[in-house]
Order: structure tokens, then sequence, then C-alpha cells
């Protein structure tokens, strides 16, 4: 899954509107227009190869560290700004799939027991051993990188949850 992908879908499974986009990103530090935000959720025409695809007038590729601004700043949208907290929290350079679940996790105030859950609703089988280990901080001996399967799951558990 490319990171545009992920925006797509997390913006569909928690019905943010544009406008609350443009403001998740300030939030995270990244100033973007309501545009440039259209054309990141927009699928590129072209999509078999996505590294290769140029940025044109209808579409914006959204990278690491925008996509993990974006999640910083949906935990603060989500939950407000942390006590004491002055500029924005490093960042981190982990896989982005794992980053979807912790700050989605830490945006939306979720257990382990409701990744397991929402992961269902998606009719896939994930133990508590396992989301353990996705939620590892990388470099950790039991951290598991987080494939695309989980992801695009969670994703999906998302959006029968919160919308169906």
């Amino acid at each position: 899954m490319t990171n545009n992908d992920i925006l797509i879908r997390l913006r569909y499974a928690l019905d943010i509107k544009d406008m609350d986009m443009v403001q998740i990103f300030k939030l995270g530090g990244v100033d973007v227009t309501l545009e440039e935000v259209k054309k990141m959720l927009t699928k590129p025409k072209d999509d078999y190869d996505y590294e290769d695809i140029d940025e044109d007038e209808d579409f914006k590729r959204c990278t690491n560290e925008t996509l993990e601004k974006f999640f910083n700043g949906l935990i603060t949208f989500k939950r407000g700004p942390k006590p004491g907290q002055t500029g924005f929290p490093p960042l981190t350079r982990e896989h982005m799939n794992n980053q979807l679940l912790k700050k989605v996790k830490i945006a939306l105030v979720l257990t382990s027991e409701d990744i397991i859950d929402i992961i269902a609703e998606a009719g896939v089988t994930i133990t508590k051993g396992e989301v353990g280990a996705l939620l590892r901080k990388e470099g950790h001996k039991n951290y598991k990188e987080c494939g695309d399967k989980y992801a695009r799951n969670f994703l999906k558990g998302l959006a029968i949850k919160y919308r169906g």
C-alpha cells in the first residue's frame, strides 16, 4: 500500500472532511492547501509503478515524513495538545504500516483488544502477541514489521466500525 492509499482509506474510515484534513496536517506541522490535500487524496491515473509516477496537476505524492506528520496531527486533532508540549514530536522513520497502527491507536484511544476486534471486523484473525509485536519499537527483539494485509484490514475494519 502506498502512503496515498493509507491517507485515502483512513480519511474514508474516519469520515474526515477536507477542511479537517488541512487542519490535521497543520497540527502536525505541514502547511498544505485544500487543493494539495485533494491531490493527495486522488489516485494517480496510472498507478502501475507508484515510485515512477510523476506528480502532475491532478496528483501529489504523500511522503513518509508528510504521512507521519499527518498521524501526529491526527492525535492532536482527536485528543488535544499534549500538556507541556511545545513544537512537534520527533519523526521516527519506522515502517508506515506500523506507524498507522500505533498513531491511530493513540488518536482513537484504542487498546490492543480493540485492534484485534477491528481487524476481526474485516474477517482476519490476529493474536494479542502479534498485535504487541506490531506495536513494539523498531529494533526491539520482538518487533515485527506490519504487512499490507494487516494495515489494509485494519483500515477496512475501522470503516466498518465507524461508518457501518
